[in-house]
């Protein structure tokens, strides 16, 4: 017997049960981006590994671990899109989005990195983007937070999810914290275990990103960036600290929030959630990458933005049960009484669905008792029953029966029914 061909081990399928969940999650992620006026960019999954090198650095997890990449036929070195900035950039310099102008970008889609899969945190996952560029104020700043703040609170995640803020300041000023924690963490080289060790030949702001619980305590001791700001950095993020503030949202400076990803400057921050994540508990975080357009060879662009997990939003909302009505599947059900009816009941199916297309109209095909299909009217969840049989057939009738409310069943003219659906939807 030929073996079953089972999808890539962390890719996931999204099963038809589970669908609508993704369907509303992204419904309320786009309304509250469009009343921000941000607007909608689209780009490839595949993208020229050079840009990937260029943007995310060569001495990070993504490059040396986690990226797809390959040779295509013409012997192009190409990745799948491991995360967005880097391809909102390129799209947005390559068509001249950012010749003289502020813009307000989101997007959303599916992002590869070959990880250990575990929850919350797939090789195939799915984010949504937010970037502004052109506006280098710390107003700017407080926005986009602001956006993410009213994402998760009309998500009714207000008091589950925590914001942490920190300065990871200019190129300057973490060379210099480079050293400082060069030299703090040298003598320990004993205890560090061996991606510690790397880090911190490679990348020593890392190491604060460290889960081992052996070197907490002395990442705990460690020279903080905050102390290593130059003043305009510190006033850029006193400023931001302040709108927050004003805006009435909590937050917690964090001095352990360094990023992962080199081009990021001056404020970060991370939107963490206390349980129900397990060790994935970030769901949302960014900041500002003032030198990226330049790094790729546009003219310097302020910008500030931030990636959110909807792998492990669903996650963080499941666990807070958000989810809990039946996931319906169809909200008006047709039943056919008669096989000289079916006929019928396919025209009545496409006149409804023409008059009524926010309305989700099933047909039963196929045989059945009349038995079997109210079961299968009753699992989808559907509001109503539409009975169509002999009887209804002679009289130009159809049979409604509610199935969700203790209403009476009641025969209407087919010519009223759109009508008397419109008014119920």
């Amino acid at each position: 017997m030929t073996s079953i061909i089972k999808a890539i081990r962390g890719m996931n399928d999204v099963l038809p049960d589970q669908s609508d969940r993704w369907q509303a999650v992204e419904s309320i992620l786009k309304r509250v981006v469009h009343s921000y006026a941000y607007h909608e960019i689209r780009f490839p999954v595949l993208e020229q590994t050079a840009l990937f090198k260029r943007c995310i650095g060569d001495v990070t997890d993504i490059i040396e671990k986690e990226m797809y990449s390959f040779q295509d036929r013409n012997g192009d070195e190409l990745s799948l899109r491991p995360e967005g900035t880097a391809c909102c950039v390129r799209a947005a310099l390559e068509h001249g989005l950012l010749y003289h102008q502020t813009q307000r970008l989101w997007y959303m889609g599916a992002f590869y990195r070959h990880e250990r899969p575990q929850k919350g945190r797939y090789r195939q996952f799915h984010q949504l983007g937010i970037e502004s560029f052109g506006v280098p104020s710390p107003d700017m700043d407080a926005e986009v937070i602001a956006l993410s703040s009213d994402i998760f609170n009309a998500f009714g995640l207000g008091d589950v999810l925590k914001l942490h803020v920190n300065s990871i300041g200019t190129v300057k000023a973490r060379q210099a914290y480079r050293s400082a924690l060069v030299d703090y963490f040298t003598p320990y080289h004993a205890e560090l275990d061996a991606d510690s060790v790397r880090r911190l030949k490679t990348n020593p702001l890392r190491l604060l990103d460290s889960k081992d619980p052996a070197i907490q305590p002395l990442i705990h001791r460690a020279p903080k960036l905050l102390d290593f700001l130059e003043e305009h950095s510190q006033q850029h993020f006193d400023y931001v600290l302040s709108y927050l503030e004003a805006f009435g949202i909590s937050y917690t400076v964090d001095p352990y929030i360094v990023r992962g990803l080199d081009y990021y400057n001056d404020t970060v921050f991370e939107w963490v959630a206390d349980d129900g994540l397990g060790a994935q508990s970030t769901v949302c975080a960014g900041g500002r990458y003032d030198a990226l357009v330049s790094q790729l060879g546009g003219s310097s662009t302020p910008a500030f933005g931030f990636g959110l997990g909807i792998e492990r939003l669903l996650l963080l909302l499941e666990a807070q049960e958000f989810f809990q009505q039946p996931v319906s599947t169809a909200d008006v059900y047709i039943i056919v009484a008669m096989d000289k009816a079916r006929i019928e009941a396919g025209v009545l199916a496409n006149t409804l669905r023409r008059s009524l297309p926010h309305v989700r109209i099933a047909l039963h095909c196929g045989e059945g008792s009349l038995k079997s299909q109210f079961k299968k009217a009753d699992k989808s969840h559907a509001r109503f029953a539409l009975v169509l049989g002999e009887e209804e057939l002679q009289h130009h009738k159809i049979t409604l029966k509610y199935l969700r409310e203790s209403v009476e069943q009641r025969c209407v003219r087919l010519d009223e029914l759109v009508s008397i659906l419109k008014d119920y939807f």
